[in-house]
């Protein structure tokens, strides 16, 4: 089964502060966010079709990712991630689709976890348990052992959603019927949180604690992440 994967990398960036889209800006390894996450995921699968989600400065990242293909959010100054993801699953080729936000920087390991979990054909989310910031995506567990809550507003959540999820070809139509519902600035989260409360979906929660996993939004998060993409 070849995967799909989808890169968000629409955005402006603003938090971060840099001229460039947010993906594209460099590590210490010499390589961008975004040339990391591709190059990972080919050496776990060289089939794998990636697709990246496109609006600031569209034309640096197309420019330096010449070896995937793109989705154009053009409303990318006035929605968020659950717009662009709406965009990139309604031109999904049939079945599964993993996708990650574009400023993520991963341990390439976490994608032998998630390549099991996709075996499986589950829908799922990745999930740190070691850390609940205040400012990140928590999460919840419902009865049956799944994600029940999905946001940054979370009280009582067991750990931080890292920016890694796929949805299996089952559950996509639901969840872009519910990304369609969600306002332009909701992140693409609360996409899942209604398919799950109105469509019955189960999304698993994947541990990847042992392995680093930073969202660099700020530039302390850029140095934590520079701390481990040479090693």
């Amino acid at each position: 089964m070849q995967i799909q994967a989808v890169i968000l990398a629409a955005g402006l960036g603003t938090r971060l502060g840099k001229p460039w889209p947010k993906p594209l800006t460099p590590l210490s390894s010499g390589e961008s966010i975004m040339r990391r996450a591709v190059d990972a995921l080919r050496r776990f699968d060289s089939a794998v079709r990636v697709t990246a989600v496109v609006g600031f400065k569209l034309d640096l990242v197309i420019e330096e990712m010449p070896d995937i293909t793109f989705v154009y959010n053009e409303l990318y100054d006035r929605t968020n991630t659950s717009k662009s993801l709406l965009k990139a699953l309604e031109l999904s080729f049939p079945g599964g689709v993993l996708w990650m936000n574009g400023d993520v920087v991963f341990d390439p390991r976490v994608l032998d976890i998630v390549g099991k979990h996709i075996a499986t054909d589950r829908s799922f989310v990745c999930v740190n348990t070691e850390s609940v910031a205040e400012e990140e995506v928590k999460y919840t567990l419902g009865a049956s052992g799944t994600i029940n809550e999905l946001s940054k507003t979370v009280v009582g959540g067991l750990g931080e959603a890292v920016g890694i999820n796929y949805v299996c070809g089952a559950d996509k139509a639901a969840l872009i019927e519910r990304l369609r519902e969600c306002d332009d600035n909701d992140y693409f989260e609360r996409g899942i949180e209604l398919a799950i409360q109105h469509d019955g979906l189960a999304f698993d929660a994947v541990d990847i604690s042992e392995f680093h996993v930073v969202e660099v939004d700020f530039e302390d998060d850029l140095s934590r992440a520079n701390t481990f993409v040479a090693n």
